[in-house]
């Protein structure tokens, strides 16, 4: 087989590229309906920064563990930075303060945060001794390395974005061998704090997405809209949907957002449970084989990465799942590799990058990058 195809192909990791190609070109056919049948304005995008990404990808995976451990702080820093910039000089989107514009480039820095958590934090604790595992020097500095940017991104105001971070520092904190009494006291001050962070933390619209998701039906042309209309479309599709370019939830324009945060939901009418259940079983395999490259990773820096970004993944999943399924509040994060949007498939792609870089640290203690010869 060696000798038919060519060393730098057959060493990719095909068994997370198979499913991440399947899915993104799906979701190129979901965009392709969900605007009318036109490949623009969302498929043809989608697909370009897909195939620019994925060079992104390839480049990070053929980056050696010195430079990336040598990165690690200056790349937090600097997207930190980029964080307090936007708080200075920001472009307001959607009532939020998110953007920083440099001439046509457009960057949302709260994405660029989510793996540069992960990757300060598994360079803290690779450098921390075994011994202090349990001490205060294990918690303090990494408390502050995800508290500075959680705090700033709330300022935005982004709520999802904030909750991501949070979750992805707490699995590689958790990973990192922090005693389980730690976590169960801030879980249960955690749920202390709920009843004072909605009456005073949170903004009057996350108040009534909070409520809304409580009670969808007490307001279903208001603020239970979303949700209610896209169980609709999803309850529609039944098993195996109304067929391609047949939906009339996204087509009448009855669905938000088709092309991005309800894009599971537009695709579930057209494709039914057995679409729902195509995406479900892609999305498992990729995850699948992050663990898989976190759990034969050679060091603790490696397996904390690899794991930080499995966790980044994770939350885009199964948050944007459970939102157009009734079962979360809607807080505006898209579907991996399936809605429309640069920042989402940026950040993604990284997370990929960057297991594909352990994955080829895990199989190569020496040489060049996946594509060496």
């Amino acid at each position: 087989m060696s000798s038919i195809i060519p060393a730098p192909i057959a060493r990719q990791p095909w068994a997370m590229l198979t499913p991440l190609i399947l899915l993104t070109f799906f979701g190129a056919a979901v965009l392709y309906s969900a605007a009318g049948g036109n490949f623009s304005p969302f498929a043809d995008t989608h697909l370009l920064r897909f195939a620019i990404t994925m060079v992104m990808a390839l480049i990070i995976a053929s980056m050696p563990r010195d430079f990336v451990k040598l990165m690690a702080y200056p790349g937090y820093i600097i997207v930190l930075l980029l964080l307090v910039a936007v708080e200075a000089a920001g472009s307001l989107g959607g009532g939020s303060q998110r953007w920083l514009e440099v001439g046509p480039i457009r960057i949302q820095p709260s994405e660029l945060m989510k793996p540069a958590v992960a990757l300060a934090l598994a360079r803290f604790y690779d450098t921390l001794p075994t011994g202090m595992i349990g001490s205060w020097r294990a918690l303090l500095p990494a408390g502050v390395i995800i508290a500075l940017p959680v705090l700033l991104v709330l300022m935005q105001p982004d709520l999802g974005t904030a909750l991501a971070i949070l979750f992805s520092g707490a699995v590689v904190m958790f990973l990192a061998g922090l005693p389980m009494s730690w976590f169960l006291g801030a879980g249960a001050l955690g749920a202390v704090a709920v009843p004072l962070a909605y009456s005073f933390a949170l903004k009057p619209y996350q108040q009534r997405r909070v409520t809304t998701f409580l009670d969808p039906e007490s307001d279903p042309l208001g603020s239970g809209y979303h949700i209610t209309q896209s169980k609709i479309a999803i309850g529609s599709g039944g098993f195996s949907g109304k067929g391609f370019n047949e939906g009339s939830q996204s087509h009448l324009q009855y669905l938000p957002e088709p092309h991005t945060d309800f894009v599971f939901a537009t695709m579930a009418e057209e494709w039914g449970f057995l679409g729902g259940l195509f995406v479900i079983v892609c999305f498992g395999l990729i995850l699948a084989w992050g663990l898989s490259v976190a759990r034969n990773a050679q060091n603790r820096f490696d397996r904390l990465l690899a794991a930080g970004m499995v966790a980044t993944m994770f939350f885009y999943i199964a948050i944007n799942l459970m939102m157009v399924m009734g079962m979360a509040p809607v807080v505006g994060i898209p579907l991996p590799f399936m809605s429309h949007g640069g920042s989402s498939m940026l950040t993604n792609m990284m997370c990929l990058g960057v297991l594909m870089m352990v994955y080829r640290w895990n199989t190569q203690r020496h040489g060049g990058g996946l594509l060496s010869s």
